[in-house]
């Protein structure tokens, strides 16, 4: 980052950003820093383009505004994607650019760049996003109005109009088409010739007026159509030629496309559908099993929610939005595994019942059932099994509708997808830094440093894991520095991953930065990055989950940043830094650069000079220093402030009024009274509190469990019970007539093994 130690230029001929976004120049910078360093070539903003919206489906076909580019609007505009796939661009009246974003079959931030000479040249670039086709919002797409029952036109009792409606505004046209799209994938699965590809197929509705409704009965598509199921609609202005790529274009979601398919569906819907689902098993048959290399699932509940780096909630059944769980009827919550499995690519989810015990598709149609293809694609994305959304359709849902919605052949389904157990799940570890910083390490430990500066809180060389630490002063009440610290800023990447920064700006607003760049979470919650997802919530709870399964949750709550870091247990003997040498023993926690120990009963002066020793060094910050307070106290500054001296005792004065307050707000929290002593502020305290609180409840949430696994019941006789975790005991009945042999009861034992013998009847 020295590329900022120049000092500004005189006044003689500038640089220009054109062809050179991202470049520190000889002059000024076309680098995203430049604004608020205030070093930017003058036409950085006309080049480095910001657009608006930002994001759209991979399906594409959305416009998108460039904005401080006026031209002259007899240009003619290419848009040009990741250098090869080209879309046409306009220019409105006002003079403003315009793109449309192109089918892509992979998600997140997609570099493009705009030609306003046919193509000679492309000097203008940005970024755009592309999300997974469901994380768009409704109004974007058009509405199949009764989806349920599109998806199972032509079953018994199932007929009559279907209605699409859509935002006419979306399209400035008077007269639209509406097409109808398949998708497929052709060469053999799992080979270099496996190929995706959405396709058109017929336009349903031609010059139909643009009013945003659209009612018809539909008829069984002609000929070699009706052989596809699974697809999407898309509504074009009617001046575009029929099934014309990367046009304005609004789409439906994708679905099984029940109502168009043939005469032989109609006739005996369930008929067709038990042929396409015995097919489908056959072909199953032949690929490898997927089941064996993706991970078991969390034992209960309260693992599953706290194990926020590997498992998050899947949208389809969760307890926060009141447990509306269609296809997992019986649970109360599912969540689905955040990395897909190495080789195949596929995804694992995991369903809770109200006692928070994991349902079981042995047990239950309510039971999680594994994904051949995960849900949410994995990159480099563009090839099966890895598109985003559709390769699981393709494997996973519309087999779903063949066997268990179309047809009563459940059972097939659940043989090739049984849930998986958690005999072998391992819960991460975790640890904490808030307040004043207070640490808690992974093994348990707690400490106070005070220290000034920038520091390691844990690297490891697994991975090459950094997650880095920035402390400022505190304030007191009335604005003076309090002789105490806390975590303003913290930074953090993986092996070659994007590098996340989230800190409080000097304004107090708590800011995300994407390689050095703010990010706006205005249009998505959620964004796919390289070797890592991104997550925040709306009150902004940041979580980082990169592709190892560690994750990172950090929030900003008033004053300093909480941080929590949790790590898997491949990572044990594999960590150092402020947060200790996670292998369950304390004893080597205060652990120097050198591999020197200090004793768990050193003075908090002595943990001082630990925490100096963790000081970044300055080739290998991961922080932004885009302000002159930060370059000038951070940057050029000493990485640990050795001429800041914290307060180590602070003194409680039966005399002072602050006193009587903190006893009621801490009670016996050492880390609140700290905090409310040192920064006079009861404010502080509470969050500092909660923060601890949280903590301890994760670390409560996240104890082993033993799991004995699933028991079947004897043949000719049934069983009592569906909990398999320690001290749970499963009975076994004879059906009448026939008698018992083996044990008539079993219990989940210590060992993880079940007390006595298989029964039989």
């Amino acid at each position: 980052f020295a590329s900022v130690i120049y000092n500004k230029p005189l006044n003689r001929a500038q640089d220009s950003c054109s062809h050179r976004c991202g470049e520190m120049l000889s002059t000024c910078s076309c680098q995203v820093t430049c604004q608020s360093l205030g070093i930017c070539c003058p036409d950085y903003k006309e080049f480095c383009v910001q657009i608006s919206p930002y994001s759209g489906s991979l399906m594409g076909g959305k416009d998108f505004l460039i904005e401080n580019t006026a031209l002259n609007t007899s240009s003619v505009l290419i848009c040009r994607f990741k250098q090869k796939i080209k879309t046409s661009g306009n220019i409105a009246k006002d003079g403003k650019a315009h793109c449309i974003s192109p089918l892509l079959y992979e998600t997140g931030f997609i570099p493009f760049e705009v030609s306003i000479d046919d193509g000679l040249t492309f000097p203008y670039s940005g970024t755009w996003l592309s999300v997974h086709h469901s994380k768009v919002s409704d109004e974007e797409k058009c509405t199949l109005v009764n989806e349920t029952k599109w998806q199972y036109y032509g079953t018994p009792n199932t007929d009559g109009n279907l209605t699409l409606t859509w935002t006419p505004q979306a399209l400035g046209a008077a007269h639209v088409n509406i097409e109808v799209w398949g998708y497929h994938e052709t060469g053999d699965s799992y080979s270099e010739n496996w190929l995706a590809e959405w396709k058109y197929l017929y336009t349903l509705a031609k010059q139909i007026p643009n009013t945003g409704e659209h009612t018809f009965i539909p008829a069984p598509a002609e000929g070699n159509y009706s052989t596809w199921d699974f697809g999407i609609l898309r509504i074009t202005p009617s001046s575009y030629s029929d099934g014309q790529s990367n046009i304005p274009s609004v789409w439906s979601n994708e679905h099984a496309l029940a109502w168009h398919l043939g005469k032989d569906f109609r006739n005996d819907s369930n008929a067709w559908a038990t042929g396409k689902c015995i097919e489908w098993d056959r072909k199953e048959e032949k690929l490898p099993n997927f089941m064996e290399e993706i991970a078991d699932c969390p034992c209960t509940l309260a693992q599953a929610r706290a194990d926020t780096g590997r498992f998050h909630t899947d949208y389809g059944c969760d307890i926060e939005k009141g447990s509306v769980c269609t296809y997992h009827p019986g649970a109360v919550h599912c969540v689905r595994a955040i990395q897909a499995s190495p080789q195949y690519a596929a995804g694992q989810q995991c369903c809770y019942d109200s006692t928070g015990t994991q349902i079981l598709t042995h047990d239950s149609t309510g039971g999680s059932t594994p994904d051949r293809g995960h849900d949410w694609g994995s990159p480099p994305f563009m090839k099966p099994p890895r598109i985003p959304g559709f390769s699981h359709w393709l494997y996973d849902v519309i087999s779903f509708y063949y066997c268990c919605l179309w047809s009563d052949n459940c059972h097939v389904y659940m043989k090739r997808r049984p849930s998986s157990d958690c005999r072998t799940y391992h819960p991460p570890r975790a640890a904490s830094a808030f307040g004043d910083p207070h640490f808690l390490t992974f093994d348990g430990l707690n400490f106070t440093f005070n220290g000034q500066g920038e520091y390691v809180l844990v690297e490891s060389d697994l991975t090459s894991l950094r997650v880095q630490g920035r402390t400022q002063q505190g304030r007191f009440p009335n604005g003076t520095g309090a002789q105490a610290t806390g975590l303003s800023a913290v930074a953090l990447q993986e092996n070659y991953s994007d590098v996340i920064e989230v800190r409080y700006s000097e304004d107090l607003n708590l800011e995300v930065l994407l390689n050095q760049k703010v990010v706006n979470f205005s249009e998505q919650t959620w964004i796919d990055l390289k070797g890592l997802f991104l997550h925040s919530t709306p009150d902004r709870n940041i979580t980082v989950m990169f592709s190892s399964g560690s994750g990172v949750e950090i929030r900003g709550d008033g004053v300093f940043l909480t941080l929590t870091v949790l790590l898997p247990e491949k990572f044990m003997n594999h960590t150092q830094g402020l947060f200790g040498v996670m292998n369950g023993n304390t004893d080597d926690e205060y652990t120097f650069r050198n591999k020197t120990t200090m004793s768990v009963h050193a003075s908090p002066q002595q943990l001082f000079e630990f925490g100096a020793n963790w000081a970044i060094k300055n080739g290998t910050s991961l922080f932004t220093y885009d302000t002159d307070f930060l370059l000038n106290n951070f940057f050029y500054g000493e990485k640990h402030n050795a001429s800041f001296l914290p307060v180590f005792f602070p003194y409680e004065d039966p005399a002072d009024p602050l006193v009587e307050e903190m006893v009621l707000l801490c009670d016996s929290d050492p880390f609140c009274r700290f905090d409310v002593l040192t920064t006079r502020s009861l404010q502080v305290g509470n969050s500092t509190r909660l923060s601890h609180q949280n903590h301890k409840l994760l670390v409560e949430h996240l104890e082993p469990v033993i799991s004995c696994g699933w028991l079947d019941h004897p043949i000719n006789g049934r069983k009592n019970g569906t909990s398999y975790l320690l001290g749970s005991t499963i009975n076994f009945i004879c059906n009448q007539g026939y008698e018992l042999t083996g044990s008539k009861e079993r219990i989940c034992q210590v060992s993880g093994a079940w007390s006595g013998d298989t029964p039989s009847c």
